[in-house]
């Protein structure tokens, strides 16, 4: 056993150096954002947020209801525009939503009068892929989200987990280079979602893309990411980094160990502090 524990330890350390020479793949700089109040004045939803994704790496913002997680992410996507910093991704500065983000939201957002093969495939006609290799890619994506049987179905025919490995298998098709993802498993079932994490493990080790994940789940943020940002409220910030240094392939039964519980006692301190000093 301390035979095998020394050599996770060290696959872990080489893990870690590798994704520390990584290129930085997402820049946030000294972003703030702020809006109008009604009754006069601004309102900050975010303060100065500072973070870097490397390439390749899963990173997980968590924290409290309302701290602008969401908010954060829809800067990244271009939906919205900070009122202070920047951010980059692969070196270009975010103005507009483009085809280098894919995002997947908590509802599914797949288009109700198009085929599940359709919809992998809508981005993939927009730039002008020649039918051949749009088959192939659709073909292999189906099959990344084990939904071969099912690319003629429509969106009412699919159930909640269904349409989730839809609305993730057209984001990769487009081969984006961050897949950008608020919340995606929120509305489903605790059975369902436990499959739908096991899922998206399983085809970020194959893709390899450089992932930002929101989520309030504790357990989800430390059974997926590399590293968790833990945010602040009033008005936003990162808290903390954490960084998740528990072995690849993860599997649901890591959340009984010493190293997975240690993480979320962690989290759950910050988090419950956070809560103690907005009181």
């Amino acid at each position: 056993m301390g035979q095998l524990n020394t050599l996770q330890a060290v696959a872990q350390s080489t893990a870690e150096s590798d994704t520390e020479q990584r290129p930085v793949q997402l820049s946030i700089n000294n972003v703030s954002l702020r809006f109008p109040k009604p009754e006069g004045g601004e309102f900050t939803a975010l303060e100065n947020i500072c973070m870097e994704v490397r390439d390749q790496e899963f990173a997980v913002i968590v924290g409290p209801s309302g701290c602008g997680k969401s908010s954060l992410l829809y800067l990244t996507a271009g939906l919205n525009q900070p009122s202070d910093g920047s951010i980059e991704v692969a070196g270009e500065t975010v103005t507009a939503p483009g085809p280098d983000r894919g995002m997947v939201f908590q509802g599914y957002t797949l288009f109700p009068w198009l085929t599940v093969r359709e919809n992998i495939e809508f981005g993939l006609k927009r730039k002008k892929i020649a039918a051949a290799e749009r088959s192939r890619i659709v073909a292999h994506y189906l099959k990344e989200v084990s939904l071969e049987n099912f690319a003629d179905n429509y969106p009412k025919q699919l159930s909640g987990g269904m349409k989730q490995r839809v609305a993730i298998a057209r984001a990769l098709a487009n081969d984006p280079k961050i897949l950008l993802m608020d919340e995606p498993f929120g509305a489903l079932d605790s059975q369902t979602r436990l499959q739908m994490q096991q899922l998206l493990l399983r085809v970020w080790e194959h893709s390899k893309k450089t992932v930002v994940f929101v989520t309030h789940d504790i357990d989800e943020a430390i059974l997926l990411g590399d590293r968790v940002f833990v945010m602040g409220a009033r008005p936003g910030h990162i808290r903390e980094i954490i960084d998740v240094n528990i072995a690849h392939p993860r599997t649901l039964d890591m959340a009984m160990e010493p190293e997975f519980i240690a993480l979320k006692r962690r989290v759950m301190n910050l988090l419950h502090d956070d809560l103690e000093d907005i009181h």
